[in-house]
């Protein structure tokens, strides 16, 4: 499943927030914040995090490596380790080319309610 795009920008997203975003546990982002170290949100006193564009962009490739690709966890951290940037525009393209899919169906969809 593809990151639900939130179309306000804010400053800071609360964990149920990322957790809607990518259909995940609040759970399950607790457990990577724990196993990868990309992952930091800021935390309160009381412990609430809070995500900012940056973490949700940690979380969204990690999603990508375990969930998208079917890594286990050690190998997703193996794949950050050995080439990250390599890693991070895979991920960027996958993303494009589901966006580009979405817009497709979408104008064939509209062609294919005026035949």
């Amino acid at each position: 499943m593809a990151l639900k795009k939130d179309k306000n920008l804010k400053l800071y997203y609360s964990i149920s927030e990322v957790a809607q975003m990518f259909d995940i546990n609040e759970s399950t982002l607790r457990f990577w914040e724990k196993e990868f170290d990309i992952i930091h949100p800021r935390k309160t006193d009381k412990g609430t995090r809070y995500y900012k564009r940056e973490d949700i962009d940690a979380v969204r490739l990690v999603y990508h490596l375990v969930k998208e690709r079917g890594l286990t966890l050690a190998g997703a951290r193996q794949k950050l380790k050995n080439n990250r940037e390599m890693t991070v525009r895979q991920e960027d393209i996958v993303n494009r080319l589901k966006q580009i899919k979405e817009e497709l169906l979408e104008m064939k969809k509209a062609f294919d309610a005026f035949s």
